[in-house]
């Protein structure tokens, strides 16, 4: 073995090791090699595969810092190189066989000595007792090991490869692998990444273990075809990506007239290869044909192929294609489902709406047909969130997810409902986590990270500090630009640390970035306020009005109050009875849960103790708060003078409790659908 070449591997990946993005390619333009050459190299003298070499030093670093017992598993994880806590705990566990919550246990087990017998035991029964206690610890350790292999039930399905000199069947081709993604999607104990999120990687050069390190999954499908007359050629394999091999392979040659058939039982052997339990219900799904009309299929599957190219040209072909596939079979559900959502997306590009009546029309025909059918609840839900029904949308969309319970659209969808139009902090967090596990790989950087910003905010909302932290620090790894990020980081941090002079710090930091920012400005001016830094934040909450006052905007009344109280303190008594009363105003107009907290702060700011203490009880009875109520009202200077009234400060004390409990029923519901590890 060429130790030197290893050594020098080696050293170039610790000098990279909190770069989760440090991959096989990085390495090899590192020592000047080509990447088929370093994995080749790599292969012969690990005898593993380039990227689980790179991994093994992770961990074997990663437990170094483990037996230091200074760092969480967490902040281990980052600084490792894993940009998933819960993909580095699994790694560890496969590698080591325990967990790294265990690997001290584990280190201290190794030094506990054995104290000699205080007397003399009888030989038989003692040879009787070390052959049971040996079972025991044969049948722990190979508990564990079995434990350590089993594998989160997560796939992907890659695209479909065309075997044929003829490009114009790829759509036969895009079409089968669709259908087979759809048929696994509708499976509820199976994670199934979207077909967006696989795109990219149709002419990827990575290895099967690299793509689905990217993708976060286990189990790998690949798939080729053509079609040949009547004949459908197609080759199907599934793979358990850590340790490239192929748990499941079949080729078919069949009837055209056999599609309905091959693709069901091609989601039937994948299902049963990795151990998912087909219910009644799904079987059914299943083995549903979606029309007897092979015609009316085929211009199906042209429509979608054209609409799948996200293109305006590509959605006007999809939909023309698609009408006549439903003029063949009047009675084709799942074209008429898809009609509706190609309705929906091509009202998108109108400047006036004009497409409605089509997309009702031809989702409640779907529906007619096939009351169950994912495409044709989620044409209808979309209706009702263009006619600014949000709540009939939300009943349509959880009830396609019922029967597609890995559609990223839907998820997506009330992840956006639930952070702009019916405000939810928790079930925003939850569908949020839901679209990650499904969908991040398909956004260029710049959308990935608003995507992870808005997660870190609903995390951080919802008191999951950590988790915040984490996501936070991936929006910034994909835009390190992101002034939004890098502020609410700030916030994020504080949580963890509670130190107001480092938030300070990170905010005028990213201020100086682009000092145009008057939303920065205005977050560095309530932190100054928080310090009781009455000068500084006067400075930083004056150029705020300034800006604010010249573009015309209304926005952040909910602020004036601590604005005024500056200005009071710095005696421009006629701004700050300016500020009260449009303070005032918004308040008593406000409809959210925290209209009753914005009033107890009024009454506090006019001295009107009772009154302040009525309204802090009214709003102690909300369910859902965000954090920064029980962070920062202890802090606020203008409950200063109620500090010494017990009643007021036990509400206060109630509140936070209620806060932490509602935070740990989530938790516990989140972690029962593996959600948070997603992260």
């Amino acid at each position: 073995m060429d130790t030197a070449f290893i050594k020098q591997l080696k050293e170039h990946i610790k000098r990279n090791l909190s770069n989760e993005k440090f991959g096989v390619s990085e390495l090899a333009a590192t020592i000047g090699m080509s990447r088929s050459n370093l994995l080749r190299r790599i292969q012969k003298e690990q005898n593993c595969s380039a990227s689980q070499f790179i991994r093994n030093i992770r961990l074997e670093e990663a437990m170094l810092l483990i037996k230091e017992k200074d760092k969480t598993v967490s902040e281990i994880s980052f600084l490792v190189g894993f940009g998933s806590t819960s993909y580095f705990i699994k790694c560890f566990r496969e590698q080591y066989g325990y967990s790294p919550g265990e690997a001290g246990k584990q280190e201290h087990e190794e030094h506990i000595v054995v104290p000699k017998p205080l007397r003399k035991i009888n030989t038989w029964w003692f040879a009787v007792s070390a052959l049971l206690i040996v079972i025991s610890i044969l049948s722990y350790l190979y508990s564990q090991k079995q434990k350590a292999t089993v594998l989160e039930k997560s796939i992907a399905v890659l695209p479909f490869v065309n075997d044929s000199n003829d490009s114009t069947n790829i759509y036969v081709v895009n079409g089968l692998m669709e259908s087979i993604l759809n048929n696994l999607q509708s499976l509820k104990n199976l994670k199934v990444v979207s077909r967006t999120s696989v795109e990219k990687f149709r002419k990827s050069k990575l290895s099967i273990p690299e793509i689905a390190e990217e993708l976060n999954v286990n189990y790998i499908v690949e798939g080729s075809g053509q079609k040949i007359g009547n004949q459908i050629m197609l080759s199907v394999q599934l793979i358990q990506a850590d340790k490239d091999k192929h748990l499941w392979a079949q080729q078919y040659n069949r009837e055209l007239a056999d599609i309905f058939q091959i693709q069901q039982e091609v989601a039937q052997k994948i299902a049963s290869a990795v151990e998912i339990v087909i219910g009644p219900d799904e079987q059914n799904r299943l083995e549903q044909k979606p029309t007897d009309n092979m015609q009316a299929y085929d211009l199906f599957l042209k429509g979608v192929e054209q609409l799948n190219k996200e293109t305006e040209l590509g959605l006007n072909n999809g939909i023309s294609l698609l009408r006549q596939a439903v003029q063949e079979d009047d009675k084709f559900a799942r074209a008429y489902g898809v009609l509706s959502i190609a309705y929906y997306y091509q009202d998108l590009l109108m400047a006036n709406k004009q497409f409605n009546d089509s997309l009702i029309y031809f989702a409640d025909k779907a529906l007619l047909y096939d009351p169950e059918l994912p495409q044709a609840l989620t044409g209808k839900a979309l209706y009702y969130l263009r006619i600014n029904n949000h709540q009939q949308a939300i009943d349509y969309l959880e009830k396609a997810l019922e029967y597609n319970p890995n559609s990223a659209m839907v998820i997506n969808t009330l992840s956006d409902i639930y952070t702009n139009h019916l405000p939810d902090t928790q079930k925003y967090l939850e569908y949020a986590l839901r679209g990650i596990r499904l969908d991040i790989n398909s956004y260029d950087s710049l959308t990935a990270s608003y995507i992870y910003l808005h997660l870190s905010n609903a995390l951080i909302q919802n008191g999951f500090v950590d988790e915040a932290i984490k996501s936070i620090n991936s929006s910034l790894s994909y835009n390190p630009n992101n002034l939004f990020s890098e502020y609410v980081k700030a916030y994020v941090l504080y949580a963890k640390n509670k130190d107001l002079d480092q938030t300070k710090k990170m905010l005028v930091n990213a201020l100086a970035k682009d000092s145009t920012r008057f939303d920065i400005m205005l977050e560095i001016g309530n932190v100054c306020y928080y310090q009781r830094n009455w000068e500084e934040a006067y400075t930083y909450f004056e150029k705020y009005l300034r800006i604010k006052e010249y573009l015309n905007l209304e926005m952040n009344s909910h602020k004036n109050l601590e604005i005024a109280y500056v200005y009071q303190k710095m005696d421009q008594f006629l701004k700050a009875e300016e500020l009260i009363r449009e303070y005032k105003t918004y308040a008593d107009q406000d409809n959210s849960v925290y209209r009753h907290l914005l009033l107890a702060s009024y009454e506090a700011y006019m001295n009107n103790q009772e009154s302040a203490i009525e309204h802090l009880r009214i709003f102690a009875k909300e369910e859902h708060i965000q954090i920064w109520v029980p962070l920062f009202t202890p802090l606020d200077p203008l409950i200063d003078k109620l500090k010494d009234n017990a009643e007021f400060m036990d509400i206060l004390v109630g509140i936070e409790k209620q806060f932490w409990e509602n935070h740990q029923l989530l938790k516990n519901k989140l972690e029962q659908e593996e959600l948070l590890e997603n992260i």
